[in-house]
């Protein structure tokens, strides 16, 4: 379906790695309603994924930026006005990287190197981005920046490990940067709290499998997928919502504010009926 949402519409997407990555399907729902944007992510993962076969699809130039150095942050935001021909409309910030995590590191045995590394490219990373972008003025009046985080940044998943702080960081830059370059700029910032989706990122945090079935059984809806999300990304990028910002949207079939399912109570308790 295409109602042209985004015609005329400039952007950058951060984090596509593959055909599993969220940003993936939200790049080409962004180019399917009408907007043109680049494309960026490290330079590492730039080598390991597939991001050039989306480029080709979507048209897009690929852009290298780590996310921590603001001086690649600087290139990559000035190269994309260069390109894309003015000002920027809509920025998605797709980025969660823990070694902890990967690592499987317990919780109370992390690496704090890891930790802190975690924290700079999963939450600063946008601080970095919406500062350096404040500073060029190279966002659109009533543009819009949309990052994705997760429910763990709320409540204890044990195996999310140090995520869970760098999500709650991430969270609240959203909602302290979205007030200044709101009164500023007139810029929007909101983050997406996402259903557990299978994505490269997803499928490394061990027991993965388990409460992504879990949240399934206890959603109403049932867990939003990465095409979901990217429609929902592309409403966030749309003039239809312009006075919303500093909001934590929870994407999740209804999973934040349902207490217990039957599905999940008739696990334990096979004799109740609904």
């Amino acid at each position: 379906m295409n109602h042209q949402l985004l015609k005329g519409k400039r952007g950058i997407i951060f984090g596509a790695l593959n055909e599993s990555s969220i940003a993936w399907e939200v790049a080409l729902k962004a180019q399917n309603e009408g907007a043109v944007f680049t494309l960026t992510n490290s330079p590492i993962a730039l080598r390991f994924g597939k991001i050039n076969e989306l480029a080709s699809a979507c048209n897009a130039m690929v852009i290298p930026a780590d996310v921590t150095s603001i001086k690649d942050i600087k290139i990559l935001l000035e190269k994309s006005v260069t390109i894309l021909g003015g000002k920027i409309d809509f920025i998605l910030h797709s980025i969660g990287m823990s070694r902890n995590v990967i690592k499987k590191r317990a919780y109370t045995n992390l690496n704090y190197d890891d930790f802190m590394q975690a924290i700079d490219i999963s939450a600063l990373s946008l601080h970095k981005l919406l500062q350096t972008a404040l500073e060029l003025d190279v966002i659109e009046e009533y543009g819009s920046v949309v990052t994705l985080t997760y429910i763990g940044a709320q409540r204890v998943f044990t195996t999310y490990g140090d995520m869970s702080q760098a999500k709650a960081m991430l969270e609240s830059i959203v909602r302290s940067f979205g007030y200044h370059y709101g009164i500023r700029k007139k810029v929007r910032i909101n983050s997406i709290s996402q259903s557990p989706t299978i994505t490269t990122a997803g499928k490394g945090i061990e027991g993965f499998d388990s409460f992504y079935h879990f949240a399934e059984k206890m959603s109403p809806l049932g867990n939003a997928n990465a095409r979901q999300c990217a429609e929902y990304c592309i409403t966030l990028f749309s003039d239809y919502t312009k006075m919303v910002t500093m909001q934590n949207l929870f994407h999740d079939g209804g999973f934040s504010s349902t207490g217990i399912s039957y599905e999940v109570l008739k696990r334990y308790r096979p004799e109740i009926d609904e």
